[in-house]
């Protein structure tokens, strides 16, 4: 087994750079030669010497046997061409490793020349439909100008269905996006994936190389830049607030674009500003696109003028979302003021219901809902009176049947909500009562019958409830709180809930630190 690099040798002005561009660090193709004779190898390699495709070289790998074939083609996925001989160790060992390639390799997009064995008997014709082979012909015919030739077409092959492949995976990245588009995660998906569309069209139109094409799409809140999508060497510039890690020659065309507005090509650059009604700037951004005259620009505008108003709404919905929340923890706060708390409480319930959640292996989606409605677990502790709801003694049996019924109270109030938020609310009111064993209220469910976001609600409350004053008791020790916690796991508590609360007990002190009440006494 040998490597080579080859420099160019001119095909087409369209198609190939010069020699000293691809000592710059172009890549080269990799072409497989698999022959019984080493020597034909080097036969075969001294008539590719000087060829090279859209800039790039060729590096030569050759194999001896099918065998040695399959190991090498495993190595090298990246594998552009494969010239292999029909008669190999067998008379159709090279027939035999073309199948490894398609079946077991599952390499569909190396192109595959075939020369005949040397009786001259032809190819059945299904194996080339079947295998796609590109190219076939006998020995003393597949070489000089037709080897050449055979050659230039198999890799222009190879470069157009790596792209459509590309292509394929970006269009289908859009569509995943798109039908959860107004969640934030999703919007970056669809944003990396157009914009990876975006190059790779580019590419295919104008024969350059889409690896070579960098590109970022962004948006930018007054100094700040949040990246939302980033390809070639801007993949790792996603984030929010990156501007002070972003190129100053980057800056200077987001600057001028913002400035100028529409489309603006500064050198091998291209940079396109939306701004959205809401007055902020959507850049889309290219770097080294080799072509001046292509209708990329039309391509960038409709990008940047779709993914621009998808924002713009995205941002509504998010506006819409937060305003929901906000009405969720106001009324949570209202509800722990009159037991004469800050409703610091409500917070610190919602921030371990989160901490607990995703420890207990809920997705951060669930999570998020879970933290936001979570602050109307008590909500309908509104309508129990003064006199028991701030009673420093021991309730009567009459007293704790008003509290008790708070829980029902609740759940009839939010369940016919059409928002989510508002149904979870409904269920963490109705169930954050009951216990583990089934002794708890207002239905005396037990275990997994309990909804995972009352059994969380419940652990969260009651650890925030014992370590802090309350009008008709003092905080209790740390200690004394983790003991009654232990005690109560798999009666009160769902005991793999009480394990995840003390894995992340520092996060929750931290949470209890943070949100610090401020209790003020009559």
């Amino acid at each position: 087994m040998n490597s080579a690099p080859h420099p160019d040798r001119t095909l087409h002005p369209d198609e190939i750079s010069s020699a000293p561009a691809l000592k710059g660090g172009g890549a080269t193709w990799k072409v497989m030669i698999v022959v019984e004779q080493p020597s034909a190898c080097d036969a075969v390699q001294a008539e590719l010497a000087g060829m090279g495709f859209a800039g790039r070289g060729l590096e030569i790998l050759c194999a001896n046997a099918a065998t040695d074939a399959e190991q090498l083609i495993q190595e090298h996925p990246d594998t552009a061409v494969v010239l292999v001989d029909v008669e190999l160790e067998t008379d159709l060992a090279g027939l035999e490793f073309v199948r490894f390639v398609r079946d077991v390799a599952d390499d569909h997009n190396v192109r595959i020349i075939v020369r005949e064995n040397r009786s001259g008997v032809p190819i059945d014709r299904r194996l080339i439909t079947d295998y796609d082979i590109s190219d076939h012909a006998g020995h003393e015919v597949l070489a000089g100008d037709r080897l050449f030739v055979a050659m230039h077409t198999a890799l222009k092959a190879y470069r157009d269905s790596v792209a459509l492949q590309s292509n394929k995976r970006a269009l289908e990245q859009v569509i995943d996006a798109t039908s959860t588009i107004f969640e934030r995660r999703s919007m970056g998906m669809f944003a990396q994936g157009v914009l990876e569309q975006l190059t790779t069209l580019i590419y295919l139109d104008h024969g350059g190389d889409a690896a070579q094409t960098s590109g970022i799409a962004a948006i930018c809140k007054g100094p700040a830049i949040d990246v939302v999508a980033g390809t070639g060497r801007f993949t790792e510039q996603v984030g929010i607030d990156r501007r002070p890690m972003m190129p100053r020659q980057v800056l200077e065309d987001f600057e001028t674009a913002i400035k100028d507005e529409g489309t603006v090509r500064i050198g091998n650059r291209v940079v396109r500003n939306f701004r959205t009604r809401s007055g902020l700037n959507y850049i889309v951004y290219l770097s080294d696109v080799a072509t001046d005259d292509a209708p990329y620009r039309h391509l960038i505008e409709v990008f940047a003028r779709n993914v621009g108003v998808a924002f713009e709404n995205i941002q509504m919905n998010e506006e819409h979302e937060r305003a929901q929340r906000e009405m969720i923890y106001r009324l949570g706060e209202a509800v722990e003021t009159r037991s004469r708390e800050t409703g610091n409480h409500v917070k610190r319930v919602a921030e371990i219901s989160k901490v607990l959640a995703l420890g207990y292996g809920l997705n951060l989606e669930e999570a998020q809902v879970l933290r936001a409605a979570s602050p109307l677990h008590d909500v309908c502790m509104i309508g129990v009176p003064d006199t028991i709801l701030n009673k420093p003694g021991k309730l009567e049996s009459e007293e704790w049947g008003i509290v008790q019924n708070h829980a029902l109270l609740g759940y009839a109030m939010l369940k016919d909500s059409e928002h989510e938020l508002i149904r979870a609310g409904a269920t963490i009111a109705q169930q954050h009562r009951e216990k583990w064993d089934g002794t708890g209220y207002p239905a005396g469910k037990a275990g997994e019958e309990i909804h995972v976001f009352g059994r969380i609600t419940a652990i969260a409350d009651v650890f925030d409830a014992l370590g802090c004053d309350r009008p008709y008791k003092k905080a209790w020790p740390l200690d004394d709180v983790i003991a009654h916690m232990r005690a109560k796991r798999g009666k009160h508590f769902d005991p793999k809930l009480v394990d995840v609360l003390m894995e992340n007990l520092k996060e929750v002190l931290d949470i209890r630190d943070r949100y610090a009440d401020k209790y003020t006494a009559d």
